[in-house]
C-alpha cells in the first residue's frame, strides 16, 4: 500500500514538473507624459509582481511623437494614459476610446502666477500673458474664470509647450496652468512664492473633470474583457497600495525613476496619494454626471462639434469591487 502511494506522489510530481508553464501575456500601456507620481500605483503594482499574478507581463512605454488615443484606439497598445477632454472630443472624432478608471478623482490643476505678480484672482488674468500650448480649451478655461470672478477681457497667449513652466514665469509669461501634485510642489522646493488659483475653486465656473484617466479601446472591451479586468484588478491594488503606503509607494516610484529628485517624488507622494480615490466609494470610480457636464461645458464652448453620449464614454464594469 505504501509503495503504491509513493508511485502516485511520484507519478503527480514528475507530472506537474512537466506540464508546460502558461507564460505571462504581454500587455502594453502607454504613459501620457514622462513617469511621475500620477503613475505611481502602477509600478507599485508591477514592483509587487502583481501584474504577474493576473497572468500579465506588463510593458510601460512612455510616448514618442504618437497621440496616445489614436494608437489606443486603433488596437495598437491595450492601455493608455489620457484626460477626459481628450477622450472627449477623440469620441466624437470616431475614436473608439473608452475611459475604465479616474486616475484622480478630482482635478488637481491649478493656474500659478508669482507671488509678486498682481495676479490673485482669475480677474486679474486680464491683459496679462498665459503661457501654455495654444489649446481652445485653454481660452475657454480661461474666460470661463475671468467671467465667473467679475472680470472683463482676456489675456494674451503665448506658446511656451512643455518647457520648465516656473522657471518662465515672470520672464516669459505672467501665469500658467500646472499640475499642482508635481509642479506646485516643485515650486516649494524650490521655494518660490506662488499665487495659487485652483481649479476646484471655480468649478462652478468650469466643471469638475477626471485627469487622468486609463483607456483601452472599445475593441479591447469586446473582445478581451478578463484581461482589462485583470489589469484594473492589479492597477487598483497598486493605487490603494499607495494611498494607504505614501512613503513606501514612493520609494518604489524612485527606484524605477533613478534621474528624478526623490525629495520631489517623496513630498509629491505625500499630497498626491490621498487624493487618487478622495471621496469617491472606491479608487477609479466615475460618475457619468461629471462626463455629462464637462461634455455639456465643452459643447457649450463650441470645442466639440457634437453633444457627448457620456455613458458610452467611460465604463466602472472593470473596477474590482470594494472588500
Amino acid at each position: 500500500m505504501k509503495k503504491t502511494i509513493i508511485i502516485v506522489v511520484l507519478v503527480l510530481v514528475a507530472a506537474l514538473l512537466l506540464w508546460p508553464k502558461q507564460e505571462n501575456r504581454s500587455v502594453q500601456l502607454l504613459l501620457d507624459w514622462t513617469p511621475n507620481t500620477n503613475h505611481t500605483g502602477i509600478y507599485v503594482a508591477l514592483e509587487q509582481g502583481w501584474y504577474e499574478e493576473e497572468g500579465i507581463d506588463l510593458k510601460i512605454i512612455t510616448p514618442q511623437n504618437t497621440t496616445v488615443e489614436a494608437v489606443v484606439g486603433a488596437g495598437k497598445v491595450d492601455f493608455g494614459i489620457s484626460f477626459q477632454e481628450y477622450v472627449t472630443s477623440s469620441r466624437l472624432e470616431g475614436v473608439p476610446i473608452v475611459s475604465i478608471a479616474a486616475v484622480i478623482q478630482h482635478n488637481t490643476a491649478a493656474f500659478v502666477s508669482l507671488k509678486d505678480s498682481g495676479i490673485e484672482t482669475p480677474r486679474n488674468f486680464v491683459d496679462k500673458r498665459y503661457g501654455g500650448w495654444g489649446l481652445p480649451i485653454e481660452q475657454a478655461i480661461l474666460k470661463s474664470m475671468i467671467n465667473f470672478d467679475g472680470g472683463k477681457g482676456e489675456p494674451s497667449y503665448v506658446q511656451v509647450g512643455s518647457g520648465d513652466l516656473l522657471r518662465m514665469l515672470g520672464r516669459d509669461m505672467d501665469f500658467a496652468q500646472i499640475f499642482y501634485g508635481w509642479q506646485g510642489i516643485e515650486a516649494k522646493l524650490r521655494k518660490l512664492p506662488l499665487n495659487v488659483m485652483a481649479m476646484a475653486d471655480y468649478f462652478e465656473a468650469v466643471p469638475d473633470y477626471y485627469t487622468p484617466v486609463i483607456i483601452t479601446s472599445e475593441g479591447k472591451i469586446e473582445k478581451d474583457p478578463k484581461l482589462v479586468k485583470k489589469f484594473l484588478a492589479a492597477t487598483a491594488r497598486g493605487y490603494k497600495y499607495a494611498e494607504e503606503n505614501p512613503d513606501r509607494a514612493a520609494e518604489i516610484l524612485i527606484k524605477y525613476l533613478p534621474d528624478t529628485n526623490p525629495k520631489l517624488i517623496r513630498e509629491s507622494q505625500k499630497w498626491l496619494s490621498p487624493r487618487y480615490r478622495d471621496d469617491a466609494p472606491r479608487w477609479g470610480e466615475q460618475k457619468e454626471a461629471v462626463w455629462e457636464d464637462f461634455g455639456n461645458w465643452l459643447y457649450k464652448n463650441q470645442l466639440i462639434p457634437g453633444k457627448l453620449d457620456a455613458k458610452a464614454a467611460f465604463t466602472n464594469a472593470f473596477l474590482p469591487r470594494e472588500d
